[in-house]
């Protein structure tokens, strides 16, 4: 196997324990995304490992499967997830991650450079999945909301993270005068032209749960235009 998908490997070991350590009543309860329970948040990510072994099966093949046949029937999926008794839905974990681990591993050298494409329309190697993979155990076992946070998440991913998020609001147009700096480093990411910026400086950390959309602790708005209040960040996905 060329590629070795380790952090996402790591990520979803993580994830595992947050949810493990959950009752099947707390599954009930509200997630740190609005409008999600926890049971919302498991069966994403469960049904998640199978869209992307999905492109994993597509570059092995050359059959294009895609991960959704459109957002509308992801969300629809992810809502009938959350009905799940709770064995059902720790089970969909457990096998959709098994099922991706699997995928990866038989997946040839040579095809790890083919070429599938995201829900969002994005085409990329199927060597990505692993980071997509990686991101979403991540950054959802935060979400359970019981105990984890950012500063959790290896340093490597949380650098990768804030590159991604900052690339897709210069993508979009909306990091005009945002300049976004990770104290203690020379990380620098956003609008650098810009000449009166509006500056969020914090540790790598809290300005990765802002840039996310999951909170400004930690963080603070500097600069000529900034107000009292640390803005939201721009959305990302």
């Amino acid at each position: 196997m060329l590629q070795q998908p380790r952090p996402a490997r790591r990520g979803t070991a993580f994830f595992a324990r947050k949810l493990n350590e959950l009752t099947d009543e707390e599954l009930d309860g509200g997630s740190l995304l609005p409008g999600w329970t926890r049971r919302h948040v498991v069966a994403h990510v469960g049904y998640n490992a199978r869209a992307i072994a999905r492109l994993v099966e597509w570059a092995a093949t050359g059959v294009e499967t895609p991960m959704y046949p459109s957002t509308e029937v992801r969300d629809h999926e992810i809502n009938f997830g959350a009905t799940l008794s709770p064995i059902a839905l720790r089970n969909l974990f457990d096998h959709s991650a098994v099922h991706l681990s699997v995928e990866w591993r038989d997946l040839p050298d040579q095809d790890w450079d083919n070429e599938v494409k995201t829900i969002q329309g994005r085409t990329v190697p199927a060597s990505e999945t692993v980071w997509m993979r990686t991101r979403e155990v991540w950054i959802h076992a935060v979400d359970l909301g019981n105990g984890a946070s950012f500063a959790d998440i290896p340093e490597p991913v949380l650098a990768r993270l804030l590159k991604d998020i900052t690339s897709a609001w210069r993508t979009h147009g909306t990091d005009t005068g945002l300049l976004v700096k990770v104290t203690g480093t020379g990380l620098v990411f956003g609008d650098t032209r810009a000449a009166d910026p509006t500056i969020i400086s914090g540790a790598l950390p809290a300005v990765v749960e802002w840039a996310a959309g999951r909170g400004a602790s930690g963080v603070t708005a500097g600069g000529p235009r900034a107000g009292s209040d640390v803005p939201a960040a721009p959305k990302w996905i």
